[in-house]
């Protein structure tokens, strides 16, 4: 049976996410991503097939290495599904201040 990966799996570990992060700058392969963790090759290699299966990154074959992409389109999701609590974030910070708005009339 195939686990069925979605993007919020692939943000949930943080390598995966430094990961995210130096993709959005450049395309690269798993030994130069490798470089920038203390981990194997492998391990990386690991998370590029869960970032991959989630349809975060992409790899392209370019000779005889893989160099792999960020598929920025897909973040959107993950901006969806934030914003409906950014919403009710700002509802409570303006309650707020109009609650701290009034206490301060009282004070005068």
């Amino acid at each position: 049976m195939e686990t069925r990966r979605d993007v919020f799996q692939a943000i949930a570990d943080p390598t995966r996410r430094a990961i995210i992060i130096l993709l959005a700058t450049q395309a690269m392969t798993p030994n130069a991503l490798a470089e920038h963790f203390q981990t194997s090759r492998q391990a990386v290699s690991k998370h590029l097939r869960i970032l991959t299966e989630c349809h975060l990154a992409k790899p392209e074959q370019k000779g005889r290495e893989i160099f792999y992409t960020l598929e920025a389109e897909k973040m959107k999701e993950i901006d969806k599904w934030l914003t409906q609590f950014r919403k009710i974030w700002e509802t409570r910070f303006s309650q707020l201040d109009n609650v701290l708005a009034n206490l301060k009339k009282q004070k005068k």
